[in-house]
């Protein structure tokens, strides 16, 4: 299995701020640079699917495997022999808010989509995470 972690605390942000961006799913892409368009029918709830669609790749589906309100959700993605987690969570410490991303993959072929899809979308989640925090200030 392969992970690859990336953790920020941010001041002046409140947990149901970032909360409120992370579950408008079909928004997604003003703050997610490297997403063409994301489209969700129903409940941000465990089990909901939604498509994603990143700038120059295919329509991938993706499917919350858990939802804990204004504190963490989990995601996946099956590829041909792997599948991808991305997990979001949000702590609130002395310091300011901390969010944390990990991004995992699992399965016989894994090594193929970390080099073709994990690894690009784990070094664009420092940039990713700075726009949304950004964009949940704006709407403060």
């Amino acid at each position: 299995m392969w992970v690859k972690s990336y953790s920020k605390i941010y001041q002046n942000i409140k947990k149901e701020d970032v909360w409120r961006i992370w579950t408008d799913v079909n928004n997604w892409p003003k703050w997610d640079k490297e997403i063409e368009y994301c489209k969700m029918e129903g409940e941000f709830t465990q089990g909901t699917q939604f498509t994603l669609k990143p700038n120059g790749g295919p329509k991938i589906k993706i499917i919350l495997s858990k939802v804990i309100t204004n504190k963490q959700f989990t995601d996946y993605c099956k590829f041909f022999g792997a599948t991808m987690y991305d997990d979001h969570q949000l702590e609130e410490t002395p310091q300011g808010l901390q969010i944390k991303n990990i991004i995992s993959v699992k399965g016989p072929l894994s090594f193929i989509w970390v080099k073709l899809v994990a690894k690009n979308v784990a070094n664009s989640v420092p940039k990713q995470m700075d726009e949304l925090v950004g964009l949940a200030r704006l709407q403060q």
